[in-house]
């Protein structure tokens, strides 16, 4: 392949890569010839862009449609305060043109799905996942996997991170590492479960770096290692990965060849099949539990027998927003089991939480612990302030 050259103006930025005895001239080259994609425009995102820019990668693609908050700022250093309520996706690219004007940005100012990755996805060379959710890493790994392209893998929570880089020729999937997601709402993203501000810049950095190694054909990338990092005791610990021959995707005879409703496959939405089957209705309804949106709680909230709102966030986000002018109690999770009894029993109960997750696991408390008519608010707080009310701030 042709290389493309460097202007001067470059050669004067680029001097102490092209010092390097591992990149040099030629090394910066296949970095500005380089095309990476970066999915997600937050706190992996973020250093990880900036240093793919500061080094040079030729082309870098931005996947987000989100718009930034001001709960962003505290780690997602591609935006400022001035950029509140901006498309992250135009404050990124005025952010990146200034830090290098020699780099293109490429941006996609959507969500990524099963109907638009493998048209997204092709063409990069390297795809870095900086997400925080379980649908979109199962699809970004799979999607990677069915075109051959590299995986850097990343997450954070709280004061741990991963990194490790998948889907490479020989090298395990993250299919490999976790074939199945854990229950919806057992592992919080990081609205709801926190996470040190710092910690992302740290394991986005690492990304940028197995990133540029891959670009360059440089030193031992993470395919077969999971680096895992503890910021408290500030460690490293290394776990040695092999490609599962059984994986449904990756492996030897795969089971998966094209891409799936991966909201589904981790339980995030129901599976339409199963309207299909045969349903047992009483034992159902003392089984499980409702999701409604918030715009038919409103209406709900206007009944004869209007339900008991439960709101099981932690107090700091009580103090934010609630939903206290429609009677709603504060009895945050972890304190549930030892509460249960001051939930009334003489009319329906709808949980809700910030986004939809722990209300669920809260349901499903109430339920095992024998109460009925239990629903969970489907979106949370932020599915209020969508439907209902667009003037509360939701953390």
């Amino acid at each position: 392949m042709t290389l493309p050259d460097l202007d001067r103006d470059e050669l004067y930025r680029y001097a102490r890569h092209i010092t390097l005895p591992d990149v040099g001239l030629e090394g910066q080259r296949h970095l500005k010839s380089g095309r990476v994609l970066c999915v997600g425009a937050g706190g992996l995102g973020s250093p990880l862009a900036l240093y793919l820019a500061a080094a040079g990668v030729g082309t870098i693609g931005l996947v987000d449609d989100d718009v930034v908050d001001e709960s962003n700022l505290q780690r997602q250093l591609l935006h400022g305060t001035g950029d509140i309520g901006r498309s992250k996706l135009d404050s990124a690219l005025d952010r990146l043109r200034d830090v290098n004007p020699h780099v293109e940005v490429e941006t996609y100012h959507m969500r990524l799905t099963s109907a638009n990755a493998l048209e997204i996805l092709d063409g990069y060379d390297v795809v870095v996942d900086g997400t925080d959710n379980f649908p979109t890493r199962y699809l970004v790994n799979d999607a990677c996997v069915l075109l051959g392209t590299p995986n850097v893998y990343g997450s954070v929570f709280r004061w741990e991170g991963q990194v490790s880089v998948f889907a490479t020729e020989d090298g395990p999937c993250y299919r490999c590492l976790f074939r199945e997601p854990p229950p919806p709402g057992m592992v919080p993203n990081c609205a709801e479960g926190g996470v040190l501000g710092a910690l992302p810049g740290i394991i986005g950095t690492m990304q940028a770096m197995e990133t540029i190694k891959l670009l360059l054909g440089a030193g031992k990338s993470l395919a077969g290692r999971l680096m895992i990092f503890d910021a408290l005791d500030m460690s490293w610990r290394e776990v040695a990965l092999r490609r599962n021959p059984s994986c449904p995707v990756c492996g030897d005879d795969p089971t998966q060849t094209e891409l799936i409703d991966y909201e589904v496959f981790c339980g995030v939405k129901p599976d339409p099949s199963a309207a299909a089957r045969p349903v047992d209705h009483e034992a159902a309804m003392a089984d499980s539990f409702e999701e409604v949106a918030p715009n038919k709680v409103e209406v709900l909230l206007g009944e004869e027998r209007p339900p008991f709102l439960l709101d099981v966030r932690e107090p700091w986000e009580w103090a934010v927003s609630n939903l206290s002018d429609y009677g709603a109690r504060l009895i945050p999770l972890g304190e549930l089991g030892d509460r249960i009894s001051e939930i009334p029993t003489d009319r329906p109960v709808v949980v809700y939480c910030r986004s939809g997750q722990r209300s669920r696991t809260g349901a499903r408390r109430l339920l095992d612990a024998g109460r009925r008519e239990v629903r969970s608010m489907r979106g949370g707080l932020q599915g209020w302030s969508e439907q209902v009310d667009h003037t509360m701030r939701v953390i």
